[in-house]
């Protein structure tokens, strides 16, 4: 576990060749998404010894889940790291990822995803396996996965959400206020300047003039984009900090199988969409 995972490798060996660039961290992006992969195969395996050898010895089956959870979390942490790093440069391409799929475009807020969604995720899971597993619940047996949250367990969680959606919602102002600086007074008397210079068949359009006008807008975005990575973050490491081991390993799980899959499909559907066209 304590290797260095072949993302971690790659970003390594980029960064020293100057400004990280959109096609560096799409190569990225596909090394993680073949980490995750493969820590979700290793989630799945080690929830099916759990339940194997839950009767026999539960306190060290729970003992063995914790480490791979933190590795999950770690890997999660090491993700927005790297997206931190590459949008101090390019903080538009993190915004409008081109290594991401016209479906998931459709989800996105704020370059990623909406961190409320993790409870609605939390919630769904937690149906199904209640659903699934109904019959013993009904005779008293605890199931010890997400359909066996709790009374304190919910609460907390409800806790944790309302106080989500209220960080969500602060960025999201936040967001909209920012984007109604790109009709601010220096973009407003820029782009009549710049007009002015084409129309005369000036084409020397001072670019560092451009750049410098532009520059505090990207601050800006970098700086929301940053509080929101946060959040999302903070958001995913909150609901496992209420849940068993055991409950957090379903939990990591569904939330792998959702984004895995999520990817799959809109490449696919993209893939479709230019073989028609």
């Amino acid at each position: 576990m304590s290797t260095l995972p072949s993302s971690a490798a790659y970003l390594v060996s980029t960064s020293t060749n100057g400004s990280p660039s959109r096609e560096t961290f799409r190569k990225f992006f596909e090394c993680w998404l073949a980490e995750q992969n493969n820590y979700l195969e290793q989630l799945i395996s080690t929830c099916k010894d759990y339940d194997h050898n839950k009767k026999n010895s539960p306190q060290s089956s729970q003992a063995t889940l914790q480490p791979l959870i933190n590795c999950v979390l770690e890997h999660y942490e090491h993700y927005y790291r790297a997206k931190s790093r590459w949008a101090k440069d390019d903080v538009l391409s993190m915004l409008s990822p081109s290594w991401t799929s016209t479906l998931e475009h459709a989800f996105l807020w704020i370059g990623g995803w909406r961190p409320s969604v993790a409870f609605h995720l939390l919630y769904s899971k937690s149906g199904h396996q209640l659903e699934a597993q109904l019959h013993e619940l009904i005779c008293g047996l605890g199931t010890g996965d997400l359909g066996d949250l709790s009374a304190g367990q919910l609460t907390r969680v409800d806790q944790l959400q309302r106080k989500t959606i209220r960080e969500e919602n602060e960025l999201t102002e936040k967001h909209a206020k920012h984007q109604e600086t790109v009709a601010d007074s220096s973009m407003v008397e820029l782009a009549h300047e710049v007009t002015e210079l084409l129309r005369s068949e000036n084409t020397e359009v001072e670019e560092e003039r451009v750049e410098s006008t532009l520059a505090p807008k990207k601050d800006g975005l970098q700086e929301i984009l940053q509080m929101a990575d946060d959040l999302r973050v903070r958001t995913i490491k909150g609901v496992i900090e209420i849940l068993t081991p055991i409950q957090a390993v379903h939990f990591l799980i569904a939330a792998a199988e959702m984004h895995l899959r999520l990817h799959d499909w809109g490449k696919k559907g993209d893939w479709a969409r230019r073989i028609h066209h």
